[in-house]
């Protein structure tokens, strides 16, 4: 965050790449082996989140922005199918009522940005919905996961934004999504290390 805000992007490119890494050397680390499904799926969306950092330094144009989305919608489908088996305990299954803050923030992103969005309006779409399953099925996790998947629906709409609507000034927006994108996986992996740890004493 510093980096950005100094305009420093040599250190800002390289702490980026470095987020992921770390963040999945700490959960490694915290979850010994054998670990359960959940951590090991978590694990691989880090890394498609690290491709999604990393790939898009070496584009252009749309391939660097095609990149970015390609990177981290695989991640968004890892992450559902991690969270998926805790569906019975997310706000699917338990007070319905907070999904519909998670369905409005959702139409409005959609309605925002398919006007613009062209020929990718279904990859926005498809995006959208894993965005908004991943967010909702992380309620069932931990709170820090639930935390961390409300964070990052915020982050990535940020993105979208930027990208195909209205959003804020250059520099403002993108140390916004980069403060928020931390903030969520990061509070992904405490909620995912949190609830491996209960499962164990259980």
């Amino acid at each position: 965050m510093v980096a950005q805000v100094v305009d420093h992007e040599p250190v800002a490119v390289a702490t980026q790449v470095l987020l992921m890494p770390v963040l999945a050397a700490h959960l490694a680390l915290a979850v010994p082996g054998p670990r359960p499904r959940l951590v090991r799926l978590v694990l691989v969306a880090l890394g498609f989140s690290w491709l999604g950092d990393t790939v898009p330094r070496f584009l252009d144009g749309d391939a660097e922005f095609l990149s970015m989305v390609g990177g981290f919608l695989l991640a968004q489908i890892v992450f559902v199918l991690a969270f998926l088996p805790d569906r019975d305990r997310s706000v699917l299954a338990r007070r319905r009522g907070w999904l519909v803050p998670y369905l409005l923030v959702f139409a409005a992103l959609v309605a925002a940005c398919l006007p613009h969005a062209g020929v990718l309006t279904p990859a926005v779409v498809v995006y959208g919905l894993l965005l908004l399953s991943m967010a909702v099925l992380s309620t069932g996790v931990h709170p820090l996961t639930w935390a961390g998947g409300a964070i990052f629906m915020v982050s990535d709409g940020l993105i979208a934004l930027g990208e195909f609507a209205t959003a804020l000034p250059g520099d403002a927006n993108i140390i916004a999504i980069m403060a928020t994108y931390a903030v969520a996986q990061l509070l992904i992996v405490l909620g995912v290390t949190a609830r491996s740890a209960q499962t164990e004493r259980a």
